[in-house]
């Protein structure tokens, strides 16, 4: 027995196809109400927007129509709320559209920027220390009441631990 299968072309569609790469950005643009692709951009460029102010003031987030900027210091976080008014023209100038109308700012206190990522100092290994070859000569010549007798002995007592 054969099937038949009958096929309707969908309307706009012209049948032909595409490369993901020219169809992706129309399609991230349709799911993202959002705007969360603009803000990802403005914190991916927030160096090169704010120039010598990047490093003083980064950004921390938003809530609704308010961005939110953080300072490490609270001396630089009260010079920049003079310069809110020109922080938020520039941002909103970088977006397109007037997307923020007011600055928050908030202390950093070791939360971590949206536009980088803070990594922890890696703790320094332990040394590994090689003891002296004549380790130990010196406890006839030193008083051992001394407080560099007492330094040497618990210099000796270093290497006689490990």
């Amino acid at each position: 027995m054969a099937y038949y299968r009958r096929t309707y072309s969908k309307p706009g569609r012209r049948g032909r196809t595409i490369r993901v790469g020219d169809a992706l950005p129309r399609f991230i643009s349709n799911m993202d109400k959002t705007g969360g692709h603009a803000l990802v951009k403005l914190w991916r460029a927030w160096d090169d927007l704010m120039g010598e102010m990047a490093h003083m003031v980064r950004p921390l987030g938003h809530r609704g129509t308010k961005i939110i900027l953080a300072a490490e210091d609270p001396i630089i976080m009260q010079e920049a709320q003079f310069l809110s008014e020109q922080l938020l023209k520039t941002i909103n100038d970088f977006l397109g559209e007037e997307v923020f109308d007011k600055v928050v700012f908030e202390l950093l206190n070791g939360r971590v920027p949206l536009d980088g990522e803070i990594r922890p100092e890696a703790p320094e290994p332990p040394r590994k220390l090689k003891k002296p070859k004549n380790l130990g000569d010196l406890n006839d010549k030193l008083d051992p009441d001394s407080p560099i007798g007492r330094c040497y002995r618990a210099y000796r007592r270093m290497f006689e631990d490990s």
